[in-house]
């Protein structure tokens, strides 16, 4: 690992769609953000909907009729990739806070190994929203000309202070709740109130004020859902809030979101080349497409005008596009009308 220990026998879940070309040259690599599995689309094993389903699959903008798309699940996370909730194959214990100190690179690492499993040597584009976006930044620099075509999305260079911060501050609700237990809660229990609260933090940091008064406005609760207890909830933007908290609770391991937490403070591309203009300058890439978004305050917009004029170094054909949407970070994952033509357009541009 990346910052000292080491995992013996790691797991590195992932799925797939498509079919691999002949030649192998027509593999898409999706590293994915904080919280979502590997399930980026339905398929007949798993027919669920995918977190990204409007854009990959059939005739979608990562058309899988084309390229052989993976998804791997972050290393760290809680959704079969070896993490703080796996167990330690010493003890037969989860490792808890006994994992080693994670880093986005040892995330890129994982997705490498990956593709040396699967006899892929060279990706056609490696994709990467949010968190993942730094990990693809991660995996440029390590494995330099290893992708072909680079598509980061709302994502920068390093974490910047405002964003640390909202993130320390997730962290400490999870730790402070007496359940946490210094981190050795039994499996299936632990700091339900800590991760209620961060995930309603995280909301607020991954949508936009303005959103959300077109959204809700003042809006109050029907009458028959009040309580009565005068600090309750009253307006729809709190019940919304609340529907997201109840929604996360026992879908992710607390100790695994402490460790992706912590891992995407840590990333700085400036550790790789002594500052940030030359981490970038190491990336290898045919053709970057860099998307922000207007009303994104966790990753704002001149993050990704700094990517863009650092990678312009080493890369030759390298596109900013800068979204008028309003709904935040998030918006890669609801604001269909404004990704899905600029990601095919993307695609269809690479060849």
């Amino acid at each position: 690992m990346r910052r000292g220990g080491a995992l013996e026998r790691p797991v590195i879940a992932y799925e797939t769609w498509g079919t691999l070309s002949r030649t192998r040259d027509n593999a898409v690599l999706i590293f994915t953000g904080l919280s979502p599995s590997a399930h980026a689309c339905s398929s007949p094993a798993d027919p669920a909907p995918g977190w990204w389903e409007e854009i990959v699959g059939p005739s979608r903008p990562i058309d899988t009729r084309r390229y052989f798309v993976i998804c791997v699940n972050s290393l760290g996370s809680c959704f079969g990739s070896t993490g703080p909730a796996s167990p330690d194959p010493e003890t037969g214990e989860p490792y808890r806070l006994g994992f080693p100190v994670l880093t986005l690179e040892d995330v890129a690492t994982g997705g490498a190994k990956l593709l040396d499993h699967l006899g892929i040597e060279r990706l056609h584009t490696l994709v990467g929203p949010s968190m993942g976006g730094m990990t693809s930044l991660g995996f440029a620099v390590m494995y330099a000309g290893r992708a072909r075509n680079m598509l980061l999305i709302s994502c920068g260079a390093r974490s910047l202070p405002f964003a640390i911060a909202l993130r320390s501050l997730q962290r400490e609700m999870i730790r402070r709740d007496p359940d946490w237990a210094g981190g050795s809660y039994a499996p299936g229990h632990g700091p339900v109130t800590g991760m209620q609260l961060a995930r309603k933090l995280g909301m607020i940091t991954y949508r936009s004020a303005q959103e959300w008064e077109q959204r809700f406005g003042r809006e109050r609760i029907a009458e028959e859902r009040q309580t009565g207890d005068p600090f309750a909830l009253d307006f729809e933007i709190e019940a919304y809030l609340e529907a997201h908290a109840q929604k996360f609770t026992g879908q992710f391991d607390p100790n695994c979101y402490l460790y992706l937490s912590r891992a995407s403070d840590l990333f700085d591309i400036a550790e790789h080349g002594g500052s940030v203009e030359a981490g970038l300058k190491r990336v290898r890439a045919e053709r970057v497409v860099v998307i922000g978004v207007t009303s994104d305050f966790l990753f704002p917009l001149h993050q990704q005008r700094e990517l863009a004029a650092g990678l312009r170094q080493g890369c030759a054909n390298v596109v900013l596009h800068e979204l008028p949407s309003i709904q935040g970070h998030d918006s890669f994952l609801v604001d269909m009308d404004r990704f899905r033509p600029l990601i095919r357009e993307f695609f269809e541009a690479a060849g």
